[in-house]
């Protein structure tokens, strides 16, 4: 078994090597998130499914717990003196995108990273997420991660927690609630490195993450791979709840919702808590990551999934609605409400008259 991330390079890497070696060897690989991209792609290498161990198999074997999702959508809103910017992480972030597509992200990326990381909604989503989190906390006890866009999203986000629960920080590693956990230099300055900590120090924060006792129980990351506090190798049962506030997909998506469905205690399940309105791109995902017979997709309990569908549908009206009152400012549409039907009648021409106007 070659060592992951290796296992495509068949050009000059070890996997390459491994072939030259044994001609006729086998090549089986053993994977939770098979990676389906144009340079990655786990059935063209290593051939057909052998055999499916899904979701739902593994929620009925108790070898894990359900996972659950509640979308809690956040109105956006960009001031005028705000600009669009490119995250410095954009590059690590869209690896193995093509060159042209990676350029129309790019700007994509930047527009949507200025409006998610504005102040007003920052301040949203940091009191949402502590009333959340202490309510869960009541119910369950356990440990939360939040998955932010870029590192001053992430910064920016702990520093509005902190203004609302000042005793969740500690400047000192061993001691605090909430942390930031990211890569960073200390020259890019003192709010950097003030979360940029060394590996030595990534790996307390990861100790105590795994420890169900310690206090350390809500941790800000931006990516899920980061050297020292690897989530997919830092087994925490006790995380109950993860909330997601950046554009995934695929199988970086499966990874993230599979930190929550480790077996704990009473755990009865694990939460996913979407900012940004993931629910088609869970959906698909659980098509191509549980696909065995059509089983293992119940991810998202039919009760949650009305929920999503009508929260969705509500915050679309929300919008459409308040374009046709911006439509219509000036114009005296009350009898709308209260008038006779004669009355609500006869304000659609002159209605129509102003919009057209």
């Amino acid at each position: 078994m070659a060592p992951r991330g290796s296992q495509y390079d068949f050009i000059a890497g070890f996997a390459r090597h491994l072939l030259d070696a044994l001609p006729n060897a086998f090549f089986i690989g053993f994977t939770g998130t098979p990676l389906d991209r144009a340079d990655k792609n786990t059935r063209a290498v290593f051939g057909a499914y052998i055999s499916i161990y899904d979701i739902q198999r593994a929620v009925e074997d108790q070898a894990t717990v359900p996972i659950y999702y509640e979308s809690r959508l956040a109105k956006l809103a960009l001031e005028e003196s705000e600009r669009p910017r490119i995250d410095p992480d954009f590059e690590e972030v869209t690896e193995g995108e093509e060159v042209e597509r990676k350029e129309k992200l790019k700007t994509k990326w930047a527009q949507l990273e200025a409006i998610v990381g504005t102040e007003k909604r920052l301040k949203l989503i940091a009191q949402d997420i502590v009333e959340h989190f202490e309510r869960r906390l009541e119910a369950l006890d356990g440990k939360a991660m939040v998955v932010c866009m870029s590192r001053r999203i992430c910064m920016d986000l702990h520093d509005e927690i902190v203004r609302l629960r000042p005793d969740w920080f500690h400047e000192d590693d061993d001691k605090g609630l909430l942390k930031v956990v990211m890569t960073g230099d200390a020259s890019e300055g003192p709010r950097v490195a003030q979360h940029a900590r060394s590996r030595a120090r990534r790996e307390l924060l990861a100790n105590r993450f795994r420890d169900p006792n310690d206090p350390f129980r809500m941790v800000v990351v931006r990516d899920m791979r980061l050297t020292g506090f690897d989530c997919r190798s830092v087994h925490t049962p006790s995380l109950h709840t993860i909330y997601l506030d950046k554009p995934m997909r695929g199988h970086g998506l499966m990874q993230a919702i599979a930190r929550v469905n480790r077996v704990f205690r009473d755990k009865p399940g694990g939460l996913v808590v979407d900012y940004l309105g993931l629910a088609h791109e869970l959906k698909a995902a659980l098509a191509t990551y549980a696909e065995s017979s059509g089983r293992g997709r119940t991810a998202i309990d039919q009760q949650e999934a009305v929920a999503v569908a009508v929260a969705v549908a509500v915050a679309v009206m929300l919008e459409k609605y308040e374009v046709c009152c911006n439509l219509s400012h000036g114009f005296d549409w009350s009898r709308r409400v209260t008038g006779s039907p004669e009355e609500r009648l006869s304000l659609l021409p002159s209605a129509q008259e102003h919009i057209l106007a």
